[in-house]
């Protein structure tokens, strides 16, 4: 094969370092050909190298490692090789072979990577040659185990739109129809005292005064009551959001939580509220060991439990790993179908999905719903969301999936740093796990399923991952609101939206059609389901992915020549009505027709 992958959606950097510090190192090192820098980016090193590709031969070169990412570069052939790789994406740094390792390109580094490859290098046997950029590398990848700051804070890069702003949760209530004389907001954790892992802002029951809210918490899991997460305007039906009750193995109960659960029913005369526990049973059972549990229907006798069968963060971590086994570097043709079956990736999925249209169908038709798995950071937020964005085609625009995004995942608490690991070298780390790169792909899933109902693109969901692990912004870092603002996220660091806002045009999806009031079931079935391949064996230039389809570039032009036509009408339009061109006008009128007749063949088949 003629090169080395890279990224297919490679987020373009802008501008270049001003810093003192990379005008003096420039000095010394070559320019940095073909990447321009980002602003705050400085370069580190740069060494000799052997690229061990797995899909060419090995490939001689220079690698540049700079605060931010490693850039490779061959320099022994025409066909150019080049690799570029935020330093955030990497797990872990080996070393590969000994001074006295006999075989060609025995003596380098192993690079394994958290999006879905693994990279080594091989450098010469003599002198140590290998201990500088392992230990940079190291350093630099690791920053927080270093006593350093992520880049995200070292970031200078500047647009027009603060990203910051996209999420304002008074806004986002309002435009659901809340606070009402059902529902009420309430500031009892402005300064996270009943719950450090909330938002400051919560709607809760109307009837509920804060100090039920109070006795509450200290019967859920890290105090985290049910919440309002979404209501229904026409039916009033709600979806709300908690943790697991503390019943433990006497099987406790808790008269305050009981009727606050009741007062979440009766908001709208739901019949029998339906809470559902995104546990396998026999998990949920276990949990009472460890002070957890579930609602029995003694103490809830008002409430339906309903277990959801998704596995925990340990499954869904294994299951990825196997996943990587199956699709990197090599993709096996003959056993594939038994492979990827045996990694459960795509029955993961469909539980997922399946638990989400249960909850988004419950509330269509009138009922309301908890929904809480152990803490209620991993699961919980996976089923919200996605029912959230099977119910509200809001959240089916570029706009509002961002919302959704920051409202359900970044300020109720999923543990991003714990699950991603930014910056830090434990990698065998058991909080770590592909919890929101699951709901990502059930995201693509959805997309795939209705191309029409989704203003965004496949694009936006990858650089959503790739940006996830990058460490450039600060959207996705901490594992709360209150760790990011003690941090000083939202002053010191840059929003990934401010980013992605910048260039709307690359996510938007040249299909969609606005349905405000359709709610989405797709099909989680495993006949219906399919490996995002796009996103998963992307690195591999043996599966030629196509980034736009023919049908979707044509439909593009199609458009951008339908605005042309249409700007052009509209200039002769005025032209038109311009009193004093007399002459003007008699001579445009008739060249009126032309644009109006490609316009209406045009529009036709849309």
């Amino acid at each position: 094969m003629a090169s080395a992958p890279i990224a297919p959606y490679n987020s373009s950097p802008l501008g270049n370092s001003s810093s003192p510090n990379a005008s003096r190192e420039s000095l010394k090192m070559e320019p940095l050909a073909d990447v321009a820098m980002l602003p705050g980016e400085e370069r580190v090193i740069d060494k000799d190298i052997i690229y061990i590709c797995p899909f060419n031969a090995a490939v001689k070169g220079k690698v540049f490692i700079t605060n931010y990412r490693l850039y490779f570069k061959n320099t022994d052939s025409e066909t150019p090789v080049t690799l570029d790789v935020p330093l955030g994406v990497i797990s872990r740094v080996e070393k590969m072979g000994g001074a006295s390792s006999r075989g060609e390109n025995s003596y380098g580094l192993e690079i394994t990577c958290k999006d879905m490859r693994n990279l080594r290098f091989a450098l010469k046997q003599e002198g140590h040659s290998r201990r500088d950029i392992f230990e940079i590398i190291f350093k630099y990848a690791f920053p927080l185990s270093h006593g350093m700051q992520l880049f995200a804070f070292l970031s200078q890069e500047k647009y027009e739109e603060n990203g910051w702003n996209v999420y304002e949760a008074m806004e986002e209530y309002r435009r659901q129809g809340v606070p009402n004389s059902e529902w009420r907001i309430t500031f009892i954790n402005k300064i996270y005292e009943l719950c450090d892992t909330y938002p400051t802002i919560l709607v809760v029951p109307y009837k509920a005064t804060d100090e039920d809210l109070k006795r509450v918490a200290t019967f859920r899991s890290r105090c985290r009551i049910p919440v309002l997460s979404w209501f229904h305007k026409e039916n009033h039906a709600v979806i709300t959001r908690c943790s697991q009750p503390l019943v433990g193995m006497s099987g406790k109960r808790n008269k305050d939580d009981e009727r606050y659960l009741d007062l979440i029913r009766e908001a709208n005369g739901t019949t029998k509220l339906t809470i559902y526990d995104a546990r396998p049973n026999v998990n949920a059972v276990a949990n009472k060991a460890t002070g957890g549990g579930y609602e029995g229907d003694d103490a809830y006798q008002n409430a339906e439990l309903v277990f959801l069968d998704i596995h925990n963060i340990h499954v869904m971590r294994e299951s990825l790993k196997k996943l990587k086994d199956i699709v990197y570097p090599n993709v096996e043709e003959s056993h594939w179908l038994s492979s990827l079956e045996s990694t459960h990736w795509l029955e993961h999925i469909k539980l997922v999905l399946s638990g989400a249209i249960q909850v988004a169908d419950k509330v269509s038709s009138g009922s309301s719903v908890v929904v809480h798995c152990s803490d209620g950071w991993d699961r919980t937020a996976q089923l919200t969301s996605l029912a959230m964005l099977m119910l509200d085609s809001y959240y089916r625009t570029l706009r509002g999936f961002q919302v959704l995004l920051e409202k359900e995942w970044i300020s109720f608490g999923h543990k991003f740093a714990s699950r991603i690991g930014h910056g830090d070298k434990n990698h065998a780390d058991q909080d770590r796990s592909p919890i929101f790169v699951q709901f990502i792909d059930c995201v693509w899933q959805m997309t795939k399923q209705f191309p029409t109902a989704f203003e965004f693109n496949e694009r936006l969901l990858v650089v959503i991952l790739d940006h996830l692990y990058s460490c450039r912004f600060g959207t996705f870092l901490y594992n709360c609101e209150s760790a990011r603002e003690s941090n000083n996220v939202r002053v010191k660091t840059v929003s990934l939206w401010s980013f992605v806002n910048s260039d709307t045009s690359l996510y938007i999806n040249p299909f969609y059609t606005p349905e405000s009031s359709r709610v989405l079931y797709p099909v989680a079935s495993m006949r219906h389901l399919e490996l995002w391949v796009t996103y998963y064996i992307r690195w591999n230039p043996r599966i030629q992915h196509q980034q736009q389809s023919p049908v979707e570039q044509r439909y593009k032009e199609l458009l951008a020549l339908r605005d042309q036509y249409l700007k052009k009408l509209e200039e002769l339009q005025l032209s038109d009505s311009a009193p004093s061109s007399t002459h003007l006008t008699n001579s445009s009128t008739p060249n009126a027709a032309t644009p109006n007749q490609h316009i209406t063949h045009l529009q036709t088949p849309f």
